[in-house]
């Protein structure tokens, strides 16, 4: 069975533009899925799907004569006189792939869906010799409201903020959230019931990341300081990066390190967080905040707080309803999320009527008027705060 993703109407739209629509995001979130299932969109038989993980595949694309392709191709069964379809998944892993791309784009009426799990290859690399010709779409990990889906769970779709909290919904979607929190989004761990296979699945999708996404797209080589490295940082979510500390605690040094969490976040591992300013070199010098874009990878890295992992989940909710960045004082108060500038958000797992007031008071002072306070618990007595498990 074939669960949609949100995504996937802005997807099957684009098929019909003469664009490339390539799909972006980690390992492991459906991508080669949604390529396939949007070549099946396409009527007739004139379309192909290529997996560049195939050595075969590579090897057939790494072609410096791209009429030699085409002829390739033509004895696969493609007739290049009339539309035709071509579907590629990983297309980071053969170098000169964007100039084959548009070879073909520019000299035959070839519709191309591709995908690649490298955000700097494909936003940059890719973006710059395919310019005008491609659309972008990156992939997470399933949201909330995907997981409910996923899990055959019925649920209403709800406008950020537009809800209050309700005792019944609490009541019955709450340990799916739970388990959301603790698990992640990985569209594979959410249809796993047992949970120690969910564990060893994380820890599966976590070794191919290092072993085939790290390994084969760097320079890097050592893998005990790459695991060592995202160890310590899924223990620190929601924590400001302090790379000179990253390197004394992993003795490596701090410019492997800023390049080693620059690929994290290139790859999708992770995101930092700016903080919030109205003087732009302020945002820039001050430190970044770190949130794993998936939680279940870190509960099986770090086994982190209760409160951390809770936070990091309600982050994972909120990016995908703007731009999050956070907010500091020199005292240490902090508000955890200010959504594209115009609202500001607190995040407590047993919120209460003070925290709320201290959330006002704090984005006043910033001329942020709207305020959001998200629970992860019922507060017997207090229902002024938005659950966690309302946000979809």
């Amino acid at each position: 069975m074939i669960f949609k993703r949100k995504i996937y109407k802005h997807l099957k739209e684009h098929l019909l533009k003469r664009q490339i629509t390539a799909i972006t995001g980690m390992r492991r979130t459906g991508k080669s899925t949604l390529v396939k299932e949007l070549l099946s969109e396409i009527s007739g038989q004139n379309k192909i799907y290529f997996d560049l993980e195939q050595v075969s595949n590579r090897h057939l694309f790494s072609e410096n004569n791209y009429e030699n392709i085409v002829r390739a191709l033509v004895q696969r069964g493609l007739n290049f006189e009339k539309n035709l379809t071509i579907a590629i998944d990983e297309i980071q892993l053969v170098p000169n792939i964007p100039s084959v791309l548009k070879y073909i784009y520019d000299h035959y009426k070839c519709k191309f869906i591709v995908s690649g799990s490298n955000s700097y290859y494909i936003k940059n690399l890719f973006s710059e010799s395919l310019s005008g010709r491609k659309k972008i779409f990156e992939l997470f990990p399933l949201d909330f409201g995907e997981f409910l889906t996923f899990k055959n769970v019925p649920f209403v779709e709800n406008e950020f903020g537009k809800t209050k909290f309700s005792t019944h919904e609490y009541e019955r979607i709450k340990s799916y959230y739970e388990e959301f929190i603790e698990f992640g989004g990985f569209p594979e761990i959410a249809l796993e019931e047992n949970n120690e296979s969910k564990t060893d699945l994380l820890s599966d999708i976590l070794n191919s990341y290092i072993l085939i996404d790290i390994k084969f797209l760097s320079d890097f080589r050592n893998e005990q300081n790459i695991f060592s490295l995202i160890k310590m940082l899924g223990s620190r979510l929601g924590t400001r990066l302090d790379y000179s500390k990253l390197s004394r605690l992993t003795g490596i040094s701090r410019v492997t390190v800023q390049n080693y969490i620059d690929l994290f976040e290139k790859t999708y591992l992770l995101t930092r967080v700016p903080v919030y300013s109205k003087n732009t070199d302020r945002e820039i010098v001050k430190a970044q905040k770190l949130y794993f874009n998936d939680t279940g990878l870190a509960t099986v890295l770090g086994k982190p707080s209760s409160g951390a992992l809770f936070e990091n989940a309600v982050f994972n909710q909120l990016k995908h309803k703007g731009r999050i960045k956070y907010y500091s004082l020199k005292n240490g108060k902090e508000l955890d999320f200010i959504l594209d500038e115009k609202i500001a958000v607190e995040v407590k797992e047993t919120p209460t009527e003070f925290d709320l007031k201290i959330v006002s008071e704090m984005a006043l002072k910033i001329g942020i008027k709207k305020t959001y306070l998200v629970g992860r618990n019922r507060v017997k007595g207090f229902s002024n705060y938005l659950w966690g498990g309302e946000i979809n």
